[in-house]
């Protein structure tokens, strides 16, 4: 079977199965992307999962537009015995940047610890029951999330002009 038609058979099983979700389309690489809503992104996940999807190659985010949403993405792998066949999907969700919360998937794929604590450390998402969740890169006492596109910098003196 070829890659694609593999993809297109993890949208029909998720319709099949009732799994509301939108396609967004292929990558260059051939790689489908799914939109999934945020209410079933814990239970898809756990689909996936079982459905072979046993590795979190990536797992980023980014501000959509300034005052608009959030998105979160995941890259899952579905590795088997031939590695030179890997099967790919790019999972996004969506939050308002209002009250940005998305179930953690640290209690699938452990490689989601430190992603996720640098997704909510830039853009502010919550993620519900992750273990550690704290900022990772900037200071604890950091107000507000640096990497949204409506962030205003606060006031700061530069080295170069204190001299």
């Amino acid at each position: 079977m070829e890659k694609d038609s593999l993809q297109n058979d993890l949208s029909d099983w998720l319709v099949n199965n009732e799994l509301v979700h939108r396609s967004l389309g292929f990558d260059s690489r051939g790689i489908q992307t799914l939109q999934i809503k945020v209410e079933d992104w814990d239970s898809i996940a756990v689909i996936l999962y079982v459905y072979g999807y046993n590795y979190l190659r990536s797992q980023c985010v980014y501000d959509v537009a300034p005052g608009g949403f959030l998105g979160s993405v995941y890259h899952l792998t579905r590795i088997q015995y031939d590695i030179y066949n890997l099967e790919e999907v790019c999972i996004k969700v969506f939050v308002s940047r209002n009250n940005p919360r998305i179930p953690s998937v640290f209690w699938i794929w452990r490689s989601a610890d430190f992603q996720e604590r640098e997704s909510y450390d830039i853009l502010g998402i919550s993620y519900d029951n992750h273990p550690r969740l704290k900022r990772i890169l900037m200071p604890e006492s950091w107000i507000g999330w640096p990497l949204r596109k409506d962030y205003i910098t606060p006031n700061f003196y530069e080295i170069q002009d204190a001299l």
